[in-house]
């Protein structure tokens, strides 16, 4: 009888043991740990992602900028060069009497802008894209490149830069070379600069 008694005090000292929880110290403790824990896995791997993105970014824009500069190569040298490429090039001294005239035959302009009253379809010399903008409705519209390309901006330049220095040439310019730079602008207002020389060929 004796030892009944001690087997069912035990019992219930393990009951009451096991039904034991938490204080609300310790729970205030444990959501701070977690809170500092949570901290610092944010600003551990959210640099890590933003980085992934900027890669990802960075490789579009590469793809754009190198699709532009094709795009402009194929053109011509000039709005009064032959489009199918000919003998003699604008503003070439023919008679080597060390004067451009018109008895040489067609100057080259002076004019660094669109004449094709901004239909893109009719460029056809790489003057015609200085200026020229492009955002990212302007890529297209659902189902193409537009979808691949939203918060992306394209802007071109072109200038005169016969000595290959980087600036323009102004009235000084032989019309040997033009400068283009093409530069995307990413989602995340990174630029990008791709920058080729066409010359007077």
């Amino acid at each position: 009888m004796h030892s009944k008694s001690n087997s069912s005090s035990v019992f219930v000292l393990l009951a009451r043991t096991s039904q034991q929880g938490f204080t609300l110290i310790e729970t205030i403790v444990g959501i701070v740990v977690l809170s500092i824990a949570f901290s610092i896995f944010t600003t551990l791997i959210y640099p890590l992602a933003n980085q992934s993105a900027e890669q990802v970014h960075q490789i579009k824009a590469a793809e754009l900028g190198q699709s532009m500069i094709n795009e402009i190569l194929g053109k011509a040298f000039d709005e009064n060069s032959e489009m199918s490429g000919g003998f003699y090039r604008c503003g070439e001294d023919q008679n080597n009497d060390g004067e451009i005239k018109a008895l040489d035959g067609e100057t080259c302009s002076d004019v660094l802008a669109n004449e094709e009253a901004d239909t893109r379809e009719l460029f056809d010399d790489v003057d015609d894209y200085n200026g020229l903008t492009i955002i990212e409705s302007s890529l297209g519209g659902s189902d193409s490149l537009g979808d691949m390309y939203v918060g992306y901006q394209i802007k071109v330049n072109v200038i005169n830069d016969s000595d290959y220095d980087g600036d323009n040439d102004g009235a000084d310019n032989n019309y040997t070379a033009k400068l283009i730079t093409v530069t995307i602008t990413t989602p995340q207002d990174f630029d990008f600069d791709f920058s080729v020389y066409r010359v007077n060929f």
